[in-house]
């Protein structure tokens, strides 16, 4: 691999280009190819060598190894920290280190989204490019300190808003965005985050195989005696109902005494004192006792405290009053004109309400301690500074039930996918004029429409369900419903049950509504979609998703304001070991991967700067080499005609060179390596020649006085070694049959070279050549074996390589009829040598469908009665055809097996199932070319002969009879039977 002048070690693009046989494309502009096939092919290529970082442009693509690689050391950031973007293998450190220097040199603000679905690694990205700028960035007192929280503020939210999965084992359930502050000076000083919609259901529930938020598994097993004392607790994880739904309490993965270690160490360092600390502690406790509140039912079926223990240890850790709190728990509160009347609840309302009031206190829990960490963090200076902003945020989710939390979180992508868009088309559009070069619209998925269809003012989805939520009335998730298709009715994203065809309804239940998203339709579940916007609380309503709605607007805007860097995280497999399962082509749907490309290529792969394309490229044309005198972009127009480049593979720009297409670039490349190792060789040569004739003329007269007493004894030596290998030959050969000793062995060895070269004069030129091999010594009658068969090998693997693709394709077929075939039927044997001909099975192509065509003898199924038609065999199904007319159809679904005889007849039975009313049964018929016919059958179904018994309607069965005779003849017999007589060989 070529090296960069910029240092050692140092790979720039072009360079990386030799080794993409080996590791793939390290950039996927440079794909020749531009589908999801060949994007997922190269990932899997690269992913096989432990390479799990892939280009498109400045965007990373990241698959998950689910294993440590020795990638992120000290070392690595120390090679990626001021080195421009493509000098080195694709690598997550330097995109971060591109986007700090950017910020630094054009002193604007960056954002680095990174997204993709749970376990796909996004919080680890988050975490390595925090960790490379801990490092990489200049060192003070005050930035050691900002650096120290920023770090350690990853435990603490990941404690409170991560939690097992299904599909991954520290999954965040909120949206988190980070800005991180710097000086002109590139100090980090002071760093802000913003959280997006917290899973709070998770609190009250999880789904089988889940568990709760991580932090009350933590308190619970690594929290000291005296503190569990304090809080009311218990070391034992079942006791508790919030924490035992998901079964699955236990995880042998995740140490949770290792992890609140990890959590209390975090709080000190981002300055959490002991009040605090323990107030939040006992936050957290007070879940825990609420979730053991159980009722019983009075005599009329009204909610009762089981009782007050766990009550008054909620009170007294919130420091609420329990009669206050007991009142709340069972009774609503009525306010009628001056006096107040309380109405008791059932069992169900009771257990709504201590839900509602669990997750109402950790979702207000949350909200603080992100506070609380900002707060610690805080520039408490005013300095102009810039930001680099992360934003690690939900990737795209589709469940088996898809409810609220997964509405808004697609909702979010939609937003991001639309921003995305926004951004790249922007950035492109801007350097293609900045170039001067023509812009060439691109294609994509424009979801602006989906986007509006969600967040329209009046006429939106969550406009609407906020609407239902105060609307007076006994408004239900089934009402909402309704609402949804009466605004909503006609629009081509949106369906539900009532609105969808015959078709699609059998896929949705009544209480459904589908979105077609920019990543493919998803089903949501309306069952409490207006609880969880009521958020659950009585007096109290919040429309959550409205909220939600107006974060992702700001977040929209204020991302909108800086410059955008991409990471896309892909999942390798979905039981989260090493290796990369078959293909992964719906995270590249939903990550948008297609759009960004095509938006990148944007009609050309790959654009360079005229001096560094001319500094590399130079030695490939006379006229540049050594040295180009004239401006760059002179050289570069000539450098391009003498490499030959069509006007339509090329754009001159002002700065740069646009070349539409990878391979252009993959010619120049391989033209290159092939001058550099040229050049190599003439320097070489050049060096010795100089070498050599400087020191000639000092040496000749040395050289001279030594050559005659160095022939002299090199004569000598000669002579005496002469006779003594003739002693020993002689020697050698007259114990040339004993076993191999110091006497013979030389002798042997040259029996063995004197053999291999007579046969390597002599090989036998064809594969039916069986005779001209040379009879070997016994010495290497094994050996002889040995190369024999390898040399009949080689030289019929050149023989099939030189078969032509019509012939290869003929003698395919035969392979499937002789599988089918052979010793199975009589006059099977005579067809082998015979080619299938166009002749006896007609091939057509009418527009997209290709049709197979045979003539055919149909037998009546009653009578049996010969009747000539035509067989027609497409993609799906079988036609027999009479003239111009269909009179039957069989869909090959419907097909249960085929039969015939293993005698030399061309009958052939197909046998139908006769679930359909409009199959009539077996269909019988007799084919001159049956090899040929149930060849091209099987190819196009892949299915074999299989016993004979025929079934005509209703039920009925007859049978076919074989037999042999003088001349072949089909009739029916006396027993009503269908008699095929076959010539008697």
């Amino acid at each position: 691999v070529s090296l960069s002048q910029d240092g050692p070690g140092r790979l720039d693009m072009e360079g990386a280009l030799t080794t993409r046989d080996r590791v793939g494309i390290q950039d996927f502009v440079l794909l020749d190819e531009t589908t999801e096939v060949a994007i997922i092919s190269n990932l899997k290529k690269r992913f096989s060598k432990d390479l799990i970082y892939t280009y498109i442009g400045t965007l990373i693509v990241s698959v998950n190894p689910y294993k440590d690689l020795d990638i992120y050391n000290k070392k690595q950031m120390d090679v990626y920290m001021g080195v421009n973007f493509f000098e080195l293998p694709p690598h997550i450190y330097a995109l971060a280190d591109n986007a700090y220097h950017t910020m630094l040199t054009e002193f604007n603000n960056h954002f680095i989204l990174i997204s993709g679905e749970s376990g796909a690694g996004k919080t680890e990205a988050s975490k390595k490019i925090l960790q490379y700028y801990a490092v990489s960035c200049p060192s003070t007192t005050l930035m050691n300190t900002v650096r120290d929280k920023m770090l350690m503020s990853n435990p603490v939210l990941e404690a409170f808003g991560n939690a097992k999965t299904l599909k991954n084992d520290n999954s965040s359930r909120f949206g988190k965005y980070m800005d991180i502050q710097f000086d002109s000076q590139g100090d980090a000083v002071g760093g802000h985050i913003l959280n997006y919609l917290l899973e709070k259901s998770r609190v009250v529930h999880q789904n089988h195989g889940e568990r709760n938020f991580h932090v009350f598994y933590q308190l619970v097993e690594g929290g000291s005696d005296d503190l569990l004392t304090q809080l009311g607790l218990k070391r034992d994880v079942q006791h508790y109902y919030y924490l035992t739904q998901g079964e699955c309490a236990i995880v042998s993965s995740i140490n949770d005494k290792n992890d609140w270690k990890s959590v209390k160490n975090a709080l000190q360092v981002i300055e959490f004192d002991e009040t605090n600390t323990n107030h939040l502690f006992r936050v957290v406790a007070s879940v825990l006792h609420l979730g053991n509140v159980h009722f019983d039912p009075d005599s009329k079926g009204h909610a009762l405290l089981k009782n007050n223990t766990e009550l008054n240890w909620v009170s007294d850790l919130l420091g609420v009053d329990a009669n206050n709190l007991k009142e709340g728990l069972t009774f609503r509160k009525i306010e009628a004109k001056t006096e107040q009347v309380l109405s008791p609840f059932t069992i169900d309302h009771a257990i709504y309400v201590r839900d509602a009031l669990a997750k109402a206190i950790y979702g207000q829990t949350f909200t603080w301690l992100v506070n609380r960490i900002n707060e610690s963090m805080e520039n408490k200076d005013s300095p102009r500074k810039t930001v680099i902003g992360l934003l690690d945020i939900y990737g795209f989710e589709v469940f088996y039930v898809n409810s609220f939390e997964q509405f808004c979180i697609n909702y979010c992508n939609e937003k991001l996918q639309q921003l995305f868009i926004q951004l790249t088309l922007k950035a492109e559009q801007e350097e293609y004029e900045a170039e001067g070069i023509e812009w060439e619209p691109v294609q994509f998925f424009n979801n602006k429409i989906i986007c509006d269809l969600v967040e329209e003012k009046h006429r939106g989805i969550i406009s609407i369900l906020d609407e239902e939520c105060l609307r007076p009335g006994d408004a239900t998730d089934l009402t909402f419903l309704d609402r949804l298709e009466e605004k909503m009715g006609n629009h081509p994203h949106f369906v539900t049950h009532r609105l969808a065809d015959k078709m699609t309804r059998k896929t949705l239940e009544r209480g459904d509504f589908r979105l077609l998203h920019y990543a493919g339709e998803v089903t949501y579940c309306v069952v409490g979609f207006l609880d969880k916007n009521n958020d659950l609380l009585y007096r109290n309503i919040k429309n959550v998703a409205t909220q939600f709605k107006n974060s992702l607007q700001k977040l929209t805007e204020m991302l909108m304001a800086k410059e955008a860097w991409y990471i896309r995280c892909l999942k390798s497999n979905e039981s989260k070991q090493p290796g990369m399962s078959a293909q992964k082509r719906h995270q590249v749907k939903y990550l948008g991967l297609m759009e960004h490309l095509r938006v990148r290529r944007a009609g050309f792969a790959y654009r360079r700067k005229y001096e560094d394309f001319l500094k590399r490229y130079k030695p490939l044309c006379p006229a540049t080499w050594p040295h180009w005198r004239g401006m760059p972009a002179d050289g570069v127009e000539v450098l391009a005609q003498h490499l030959g480049y069509l006007p339509d593979e090329y754009k001159m720009g002002r700065t740069k060179i646009f070349i539409r297409h990878p391979r252009t670039l993959y010619a120049t490349e391989d033209a290159y390596e092939k001058c550099k190792h040229d050049l190599a060789s003439k320097l070489q040569a050049k060096y010795k020649g100089y070498k050599l004739n400087f020191n000639f003329m000092s040496s000749a007269t040395k050289i001279e006085t030594c050559w005659r007493g160095a022939q002299a004894r090199k004569e000598k030596e000669k002579r005496a070694w002469a006779v003594k290998v003739i002693k020993k030959f002689i020697k050698a050969y007259i114990n040339r049959g004993e076993a191999k000793s110091t006497d013979n062995s030389e002798y042997l060895a040259f029996v063995r070279q004197s053999y291999l070269n007579r046969l390597k004069n002599n090989l036998p030129k064809t594969v039916l050549d069986k005779t001209t091999w040379l009879t070997p010594p016994a010495v290497l009658t094994q050996a002889s074996e040995i190369l024999r068969k390898l040399h009949y090998r080689l030289m019929v693997r050149k023989y099939v390589r030189g078969i032509p693709p019509q012939k290869k394709a003929q003698l395919q077929m035969k392979v499937v009829t002789s599988a089918i075939f052979k010793g199975k039927k009589e006059n099977y044997p005579p067809s082998i040598p015979q080619l299938f001909l166009d002749t006896r099975i007609s091939e057509f192509q009418i527009q997209q469908l290709h049709i197979l065509l045979v003539p055919v003898i149909k037998y009546d199924r009653n009578g049996f009665k010969p009747r000539p038609r035509q067989f027609i065999l497409t993609k799906t199904a079988a036609y027999l055809v009479e003239e111009a007319k269909i009179k039957q159809r069989v869909s090959y679904n419907s097909l249960k097996g085929i039969s015939v005889s293993n005698l030399s007849d061309g009958i052939i039975v197909i046998h139908i199932t006769c679930e359909d009313p409009k199959q009539k049964g077996d269909l019988i018929i007799q084919c001159e070319h049956l090899y040929e016919f149930l060849t091209k059958l099987n190819l196009i179904n892949n299915f074999g002969v299989f016993s004979i018994k025929i079934q005509i309607q209703s039920g009925k069965e007859n049978s076919v009879d074989f037999t042999t005779g003088q001349e072949p003849m089909v009739y029916k017999a006396k027993n009503g039977h269908l008699m095929v007589v076959s010539i008697n060989k």
